[in-house]
């Protein structure tokens, strides 16, 4: 799965939200996340485990006075034999990941454009 939202805020400001463990368990608090690389103001790869097991990134592409945070999750349902995948709802399964996706986006959005009318550039001035 992908998604990307616009956060008019400077990458470095985004990837300090994103980068702070105790906000992952309110995003996807059936997961466990492991940090595989940390890319500072480029974003962050975790390992996940938990309900699901795989890979999940959020990459920030600097983009006019802020960035797109762009979030690609590659995982597979935890305990479910490749035989049986067929038998799960997956889509619903992939519309609960992509609003706990948007909703992680909409937390920071929400944080960092506080206040900020549109239009405005960022409030630290530092795209």
């Amino acid at each position: 799965m992908a998604d990307q939202t616009f956060v008019a805020a400077s990458p470095r400001r985004i990837a300090a939200e994103i980068a702070e463990p105790r906000r992952w368990r309110a995003w996807w608090p059936d997961l466990a996340l492991t940090v595989r690389e940390d890319r500072a103001d480029k974003g962050i790869r975790w390992s996940v485990a938990g309900a699901l097991n795989g890979t999940m990134e959020v990459w920030l592409e600097p983009m006019l006075d802020g960035a797109i945070v762009h979030y690609f999750l590659h995982c597979e349902p935890t305990g479910v034999p490749p035989e049986r995948v067929g038998e799960l709802d997956l889509a619903t399964m992939n519309h609960r990941r992509r609003v706990a996706g948007k909703a992680m986006t909409f937390d920071v959005k929400r944080r960092l454009d506080a206040g900020r009318a549109a239009g405005e550039p960022p409030r630290d001035g530092n795209p």
